[in-house]
C-alpha cells in the first residue's frame, strides 16, 4: 500500500484539508481518501491532467516523432503533472496522416508508467472559414470514405460546421465512436447548431479560429456558449484569450471548459511543416498570426485561478475530470475511490511538484 497525503486533497465532492490518498500497488488503483492529522506536505493533491490538444512540446513535433522523442515527450508532460494527453495532428496532406497516424498507435502500447495516450486527435484537415496557422490550401471538405477507413486510434476530430457535408462527417465520425469537436470556423449559429445536432460535443479553443461573438448572429461561439450539449477547450496561456473573456467563459459553463495547452514544438521552430517563432510569449508564424502556445498544464490551471477568478476545484475539473468524462475515460480523471492513481501535486504556485500515474511516482 502506497499513501500520499497532502495539505489539500480535491476530491469530486469535497477537498480534503489535510488529506490522504491510499493506493493499492498492485493494481495502481485507489482505495481509499481519507481526512488525516499530523505534518503534511504543503501541496495541493489533484488528479493528474487530461490535455487532449498536443501538437508537440519543446523541440519535439508529434507529427515528425520516432523512437526517443515519445520518451522525451513522456518526461516533458510529467513535468508538468500530465497524465493522459492526445497526440495531436494538424492540417496535412491526407496521403501524409497514416504513417503519422501509425505512429501514434504504435508510441501508445508502450509501458504503463509513462503519460497515456487516449487515442489521436486529428485538427484538420476538414476546416473553414478561421484556418488561423493552417495551410489554406491543404484544407478540404470532409472525405466520408476516408473518414470511414480511420483506424481506431483516432479518437477525437476537429471539423467546421460549414463544410458542405459537415453533418454527414459528423455521424460517420460519431459511428465509429470518435468525439467530434467544431473549429476553425465561420459558421453561423444555425449551421452550428446543425453540427451539434448530429453529435458534435465539442468546440476546440473557445474564441479562437472562429467568428466573433454577434447579437444577431451568435455563430459558433454563441453557440459553444449557450447549448449545454456543447463542452469547450481553451487555451489559458493569456495571449490567445484575455482574461476577462476566460472569466465569461467559466461563468457560463463552470462544469463544461476544457483546458488545453495546444502545446508545439515552439523550440524546433515548426508545427507539423509550418515553420513558426515566438513572438510576445506565443508561437507565431512569420505573419504574426498564433500557431499555438508554449503553455503547460499547470501553468494553465494557475493562470485561471490566479489571473481569471476561477476557483481552483473548477480549474481542477476542467484540467482533468471534464476531459477525462468527454473521452469515456471512467478510469481516471477525478481523486475517487476505484480509479485509477493518476495523481499531481501542486506547490503554493499550483506548479506541478509531483506526478503519479497508476500509483507510481514518475516526477519529482
Amino acid at each position: 500500500m502506497v499513501a500520499v497525503a497532502a495539505a489539500h486533497v480535491i476530491t469530486p465532492t469535497q477537498t480534503l484539508s489535510p488529506g490522504v490518498v491510499d493506493i493499492d500497488e498492485s493494481s495502481g488503483a485507489i482505495v481509499d481518501i481519507a481526512p488525516t492529522r499530523g505534518s503534511v506536505p504543503d501541496l495541493v493533491l489533484a488528479p493528474g491532467f487530461v490535455d487532449i490538444q498536443v501538437n508537440g512540446i519543446d523541440d519535439v513535433d508529434v507529427a515528425h516523432a520516432t523512437g526517443g522523442d515519445w520518451e522525451r515527450l513522456d518526461e516533458l508532460l510529467a513535468a508538468q503533472g500530465t497524465t493522459s494527453w492526445c497526440p495531436t495532428l494538424v492540417t496535412a496532406p491526407l496521403a501524409s496522416y497514416g504513417p503519422r497516424i501509425a505512429s501514434v498507435a504504435d508510441a501508445q502500447t508502450r509501458h504503463a508508467a509513462c503519460p497515456s495516450i487516449i487515442g489521436a486527435h486529428l485538427e484538420g484537415p476538414f476546416l473553414g472559414g478561421a484556418p488561423g496557422a493552417h495551410r489554406r490550401e491543404l484544407i478540404i471538405e470532409p472525405d466520408l470514405e476516408w473518414i470511414a477507413s480511420l483506424p481506431d486510434v483516432v479518437i477525437l476530430t476537429t471539423l467546421a460546421p460549414e463544410a458542405s457535408n459537415a453533418v454527414d462527417a459528423i455521424e460517420v465520425f460519431r459511428d465509429r465512436g470518435v468525439v467530434v469537436s467544431l473549429g476553425h470556423s465561420t459558421a453561423t449559429a444555425a449551421q452550428s447548431g446543425d453540427a451539434v445536432d448530429a453529435g458534435a460535443r465539442l468546440v476546440t479553443h473557445l474564441y479562437n479560429g472562429m467568428g466573433a461573438l454577434h447579437h444577431r448572429e451568435p455563430g459558433l461561439l454563441g453557440t459553444a456558449l449557450s447549448d449545454d450539449r456543447l463542452t469547450a477547450s481553451i487555451i489559458a496561456d493569456l495571449v490567445h484569450v484575455h482574461p476577462a473573456a476566460i472569466r465569461l467563459a467559466f461563468a457560463a459553463k463552470p462544469r463544461q471548459m476544457v483546458l488545453v495547452t495546444d502545446a508545439v514544438a515552439w523550440r524546433r521552430g515548426a508545427v507539423g511543416d509550418t515553420p513558426l517563432r515566438v513572438v510576445d510569449g506565443a508561437p507565431r508564424l512569420v505573419d504574426g498570426t498564433l500557431a499555438g502556445s508554449v503553455l503547460t498544464m499547470d501553468t494553465a490551471v494557475g493562470n485561471v485561478v490566479n489571473r481569471c477568478g476561477v476557483s481552483l476545484e473548477h480549474a481542477i475539473r476542467s484540467a482533468s475530470t471534464t476531459p477525462a468524462a468527454l473521452l469515456g475515460l471512467a478510469d481516471r480523471g477525478a481523486i475517487e475511490v476505484g480509479r485509477r492513481a493518476d495523481l499531481v501535486a501542486l506547490d503554493g504556485d499550483l506548479r506541478c511538484a509531483a506526478t503519479w500515474i497508476g500509483g507510481t511516482a514518475v516526477h519529482g
